[in-house]
């Protein structure tokens, strides 16, 4: 038995790598598919019956004795309710703009000092600590004095777990 999880929202159901993987699970093991709730499958009608004509089983432990026409039936509800939520959300929406809400994020500066943290922490530790060019010369060359002690003592026969590039330093 394996586990999926995947975030789905709205009407894009064409990029649904988890649950492409379940299926494709669910076929090598000639395995049901058993999903939370139906309209987190997928609130379009064609999606639902393209499944299930594709011969995949699957269950949906809130309705799990539920045939293909409570099926069909509850994804056209489904999809009915995205559609007026969609719609909701535009009316509202228009209605802030005309009153002059200002939408988005009001502490947008925050965000972008987050968001360019979060940008340099996968960046090489010299550009985020700002380290000058000598020092950061003198780092790569203390590692490749490590990394040759570390090729000299395999040399030798000395070929423990601890005789690498980043353990030579602690031996």
């Amino acid at each position: 038995m394996a586990e999926f999880t995947e975030i789905e929202s709205g009407r894009r159901h064409t990029n649904r790598p988890q649950l492409l993987a379940a299926l494709e699970e669910c076929r090598k093991r000639r395995a049901t598919l058993l999903i939370a709730r139906l309209d987190r499958l997928a609130r379009n009608v064609a999606f639902i019956a393209n499944l299930m004509e594709s011969g995949a089983d699957f269950i949906a432990c809130d309705m799990p004795q539920a045939n293909r026409l409570t099926i069909h039936i509850l994804a056209a509800v489904a999809e009915r309710e995205r559609e007026l939520i969609s719609q909701g959300t535009k009316v509202a929406l228009a209605e802030a703009k005309r009153r002059g809400t200002k939408l988005g994020n009001p502490r947008i500066e925050a965000a972008r000092t987050l968001a360019l943290a979060s940008h340099h922490a996968h960046r090489p530790a010299p550009e985020v600590l700002g380290i000058s060019g000598a020092m950061e010369q003198k780092t790569r060359l203390r590692n490749q004095e490590s990394s040759s002690i570390a090729s000299d003592e395999s040399r030798r026969g000395r070929s423990c777990p601890r005789w690498t590039a980043s353990g030579t330093e602690k031996a």
